[in-house]
């Protein structure tokens, strides 16, 4: 295949212009936090947050959170591109304040579980996960 000098130049600003567009390859933890949290200070205890030492297959680390009295928990995983694993949100007849699932992760990480309680204050828990296969495409 033979490029033209027309080709040439648009293949340079074709370029030029994607290296002036900013991205993001990975998110931003403490933008999910301060999103949750509102900007509000954090504390710790009243939240159990139960994840493998260690995880043998990212693709499915079963994880379990429990926070009685919360009425919200964000579940985040701090080394991967998208760190929001998920929401739970708890309605006044929800008999437990509680959730288990399984996540994905990239590789050897913390996930962070942070509680907004019903008196409107924050705690968190902070577990780190060792990988041996990486999840997310490692």
């Amino acid at each position: 295949m033979s490029f033209t000098r027309r080709d040439t130049l648009r293949l340079a600003m074709g370029t030029a212009v994607a290296a002036a567009v900013p991205f993001k390859v990975f998110a931003d933890v403490d933008a999910d936090v301060a999103a949750f949290t509102e900007g509000a200070e954090i504390g710790e205890g009243g939240i159990t947050l139960v994840a493998p030492e260690i995880a043998e297959n990212g693709n499915t680390v079963p994880i379990e959170v429990d926070a009685p009295g919360a009425v919200a928990i964000l579940v985040l995983a701090t080394g991967n591109p998208t760190p929001a694993v998920g929401t739970f949100n708890f309605g006044p007849l929800a008999g437990a304040q509680m959730a288990s699932t399984r996540i994905r992760l990239a590789g050897t990480q913390d996930v962070l579980a942070i509680a907004k309680m019903a008196d409107g204050t924050f705690v968190q828990a902070r577990q780190e996960v060792k990988v041996t296969i990486g999840g997310c495409g490692g």
